[in-house]
C-alpha cells in the first residue's frame, strides 16, 4: 500500500516492524505479568529484536553507560531528542525518577513512532513521569524554553535524532542560554557511526577555531555562541550495527568577570 505521507522505509527501520513489535508485546501470554515493570519491557523488546526484526534501539552496551551517567550526574530533567520505539525512554525514565529526578521528555518528529513509545512507556508504567512530544527538535525546544518556560536549563540532554542536526541544535540552546556551566551534561550518540563530524568539530573546536568556523558557515538565523567550551569523552561500544560511539560533553566554560556569561 503507498503510503505517500509517511516519511520512506529504512534498512532497520520504519518498515512496519516498529508496529509489528508492538502487536507482540501486546499479544504475548505474560503481558500482565510484564505490565507496570519497566526491566521487563525493556527485556521483551530485546527479545523482539533478537528473534525477529532488529531494531534501532540505544542497546545494553550504551544504555548501561548513560544510566550510569544518569546515576552520577542525577539530573531533575532528562530530554532527548530521537525517541524511536521508546527503549530509551523507559530505561532513562525509570533511571532519572530512581534518582529522584523530575521529568524525562523526549521529542521525536514522526507521530508513528511516538504512538508507538508511548504505547510503551504506558505498558512499563512511566506515564506521567515520561513525556514524549511530537514535533521537529527545533521547534519543540524553542517552545519549551522561550515560549512555555518549562525548561530554564537543560541538565541532561541526548542527540539520538539525525546527526546532521546536531550541530545546528547546540546552536539553538547556546542561543537560548540554557547551558550552565558545571551542570549540563550532553550525550550524543553515532558519533563514529554513520558519524556527525561537524558536530564533533563544532565540541572539540577552542573558541578562536570556532569564530573562524563562523566566518565561512551558513548558520541561518541562530546565534551559535563560540565562547562555550565543551570538555569532551568519545567512548566507543560494539553493537550489532558494528562499532559506535556516543559522546559526552560536560559543558565548562569561562566566566566573564564583567558580564557574569560565558566568554574570554
Amino acid at each position: 500500500m503507498p503510503k505517500p505521507n509517511s516519511p520512506p522505509s529504512m534498512k532497520f527501520a520504519l518498515d512496519g516492524r516498529e508496529v509489528d513489535l508492538l502487536h507482540w508485546i501486546y499479544t504475548r501470554p505474560d503481558i500482565k505479568e510484564i505490565s507496570g515493570n519497566p526491566a521487563k519491557v525493556l527485556a521483551a523488546i530485546d527479545e523482539y529484536s533478537n528473534a525477529f526484526s532488529v531494531l534501532m534501539n540505544i542497546g545494553s552496551a550504551k544504555g548501561a553507560h548513560i544510566t550510569s551517567v544518569i546515576d552520577q550526574h542525577k539530573p531533575s530533567v532528562f530530554l532527548e531528542l530521537g525517541v524511536y520505539v521508546g527503549y530509551s525512554a523507559i530505561l532513562f525514565g525509570q533511571a532519572v525518577r530512581s534518582n529522584g529526578g523530575k521529568k524525562y521528555i523526549g521529542i521525536e518528529k514522526n507521530p508513528e513512532m511516538a504512538a508507538v513509545a508511548n504505547q510503551l512507556v504506558d505498558l512499563a508504567g512511566l506515564r506521567g513521569f515520561v513525556q514524549i512530544i511530537v514535533g521537529p527538535s527545533d521547534e519543540v525546544l524553542r517552545e519549551l524554553i522561550r515560549e512555555r518556560n518549562e525548561i530554564t536549563q537543560v541538565d541532561m540532554l541526548m542527540f539520538d535524532h539525525w546527526q546532521e542536526l546536531y550541530r545546528p541544535d547546540v546552536w539553538l540552546l547556546e542561543e537560548l542560554g540554557v547551558l550552565v556551566p558545571g551542570v549540563t551534561v550532553l550525550l550524543a550518540d553515532n558519533i563514529i557511526m554513520p558519524g556527525a563530524p561537524d558536530y564533533r568539530e563544532w565540541m572539540e573546536a577552542t573558541p578562536e577555531k570556532k569564530r573562524k568556523l563562523l566566518k565561512s558557515l551558513d548558520v541561518g538565523s541562530l546565534r551559535p555562541n563560540p565562547d562555550v567550551v565543551y570538555e569532551t569523552t568519545v567512548p566507543e561500544f560494539n553493537t550489532v550495527f558494528g562499532k559506535v560511539s556516543r559522546s559526552m560533553m560536560f559543558f565548562t566554560c569561562k566566566i566573564n568577570k564583567r558580564t557574569g556569561c560565558c566568554g574570554d
